[in-house]
């Protein structure tokens, strides 16, 4: 499988997966877009080939001229056809200026050139602006109208191809400069118009890597919290379990033995949860047949009973009916997990830990307190892993998290979560709960 173009490091999707970006349409077009000095040359050669011809033919066939006027022309074509052989593309402008001088200096003693007005309308155009052509065109009205007068002013019929009537040769120069310039905008235009789309385009496949690199790193972090709650929790209550199973082991064997098989079955719970998770991670393809679900409201007692087995004086009270949400169940589970972990391991010498489960209107009101004694050392609101995970899963539901110590004594916990219908209700209220979680 190769890889995507727009994405190193990631296959090539499927037809019709991948984001492909557009190309100019033509293959000529293409062909001297990549060519750019040969165009100019070409573009060159046919304008100045004919009109060296025609001058030359004009002059020796004309009356004899001053010898500074057969210079004077020549130069002006040749330094006409370099300026539209350099500055076409890069300086219009400067293009633009010598065709000015080329018409006015031709003027006088030939027909007037404004072919090399024309290039520079439309190079305007095309590689500047629509205003810049306008302006330009402005301009090269007034040249060619002084132009028409010169001739006029000279006094030879053969100085116009339109006849030695000044406003009339003006008019007819006009109108030929307009529709150069119409042409040039016309090109132009879609010319930045393709070019935006292109761009548009790169801008789409590098926000969409980006989103992917964003869900990446959400998933990633959602990951790390899971794990944490399998590790943390079945760690703790093995630890306390081996050390309660320790300090028994000589005077009641039996007690002891019953905290080791609490201890095996805790652990085959938390390689089972983890073979779960890296299974899904090493196989996004597998079914969901093989693997265990994920626990929910329903599995919050099994989890105060494994606490209350370790030594901890755990009650659990449920209030009202449970949500439907899995995810929101999940939820409630991590962080009755979390709450016991942390009671596990700081509150050793409570007396009491009280969890609390409400639901009621769309809200979801859970409360593990403790009555232990509050060390110095306890952890503070905020701090550490567990309660900046439990941050984040309650401010995806809108919601609230509260820790610190007792009014008299102990570790108070209170998390109020939305459910999805009371988030729906809540509306503008839920983005600024969110902020105050966070």
């Amino acid at each position: 499988m190769t890889e995507a173009p727009l994405s190193p490091g990631h296959p090539r999707a499927a037809a019709g997966g991948e984001l492909r970006l557009p190309k100019p349409p033509g293959v000529v077009r293409q062909f001297w877009a990549r060519h750019p000095w040969l165009t100019d040359s070409l573009i060159t050669a046919v304008y100045l080939v004919p009109t060296l011809v025609g001058t030359a033919t004009t002059e020796t066939t004309a009356t004899p001229l001053q010898p500074w006027i057969l210079v004077a022309q020549p130069a002006a074509i040749l330094a006409a056809a370099a300026a539209i052989l350099l500055f076409r593309r890069r300086r219009p402008w400067i293009l633009l200026l010598v065709a000015w001088l080329t018409c006015l200096v031709a003027a006088p003693f030939g027909p007037a050139d404004v072919v090399p007005t024309l290039f520079g309308l439309y190079a305007l155009a095309v590689y500047r602006s629509t205003r810049s052509a306008w302006v330009g065109f402005a301009g090269s009205v007034i040249v060619a109208t002084l132009a028409s007068y010169l001739a006029v002013w000279a006094g030879d019929d053969t100085v116009s191809p339109f006849g030695a009537d000044a406003p009339a040769s003006a008019t007819q120069f006009t109108v030929l400069l307009l529709i150069g310039t119409l042409i040039g905008v016309t090109v132009g235009n879609r010319r930045r118009y393709l070019d935006a789309l292109i761009a548009r385009a790169h801008d789409l496949a590098r926000e969409r890597d980006q989103q992917a690199r964003l869900a990446t790193a959400l998933e990633r972090s959602r990951i790390a919290r899971e794990m944490h709650d399998i590790v943390s929790h079945s760690l703790t209550v093995m630890v306390t379990l081996a050390d309660g199973s320790s300090a028994t082991a000589s005077r009641d064997p039996e007690r002891a033995s019953e905290a080791m098989r609490h201890v095996a079955e805790t652990g085959r719970s938390a390689l089972a949860d983890m073979r779960r998770m890296l299974g899904v991670l090493a196989e996004p393809g597998t079914g969901d047949d093989d693997l265990a679900p994920q626990p929910d409201a329903a599995a919050i007692p099994a989890l105060v009973d494994r606490f209350r087995a370790a030594g901890l004086p755990a009650r659990l009270t449920t209030v009202g009916a449970p949500v439907e949400d899995p995810n929101l169940q999940l939820t409630i589970y991590r962080i009755v997990q979390e709450g016991l972990t942390n009671a596990l391991r700081h509150a050793a010498a409570a007396h009491a830990v009280e969890v609390t489960v409400e639901h009621a209107e769309g809200l979801v009101r859970v409360d593990v307190v403790d009555d232990a004694p509050t060390p110095m050392g306890r952890q503070s609101p905020g701090g550490g892993h567990g309660l900046v995970g439990m941050r984040e899963r309650v401010a995806l539901y809108g919601g609230t998290l509260e820790a610190g110590p007792g009014a008299v004594r102990g570790w108070h916990l209170r998390a109020v979560l939305r459910s999805a219908d009371a988030a729906d209700a809540a509306g503008s209220t839920a983005p600024s709960d969110a902020e105050e979680a966070t």
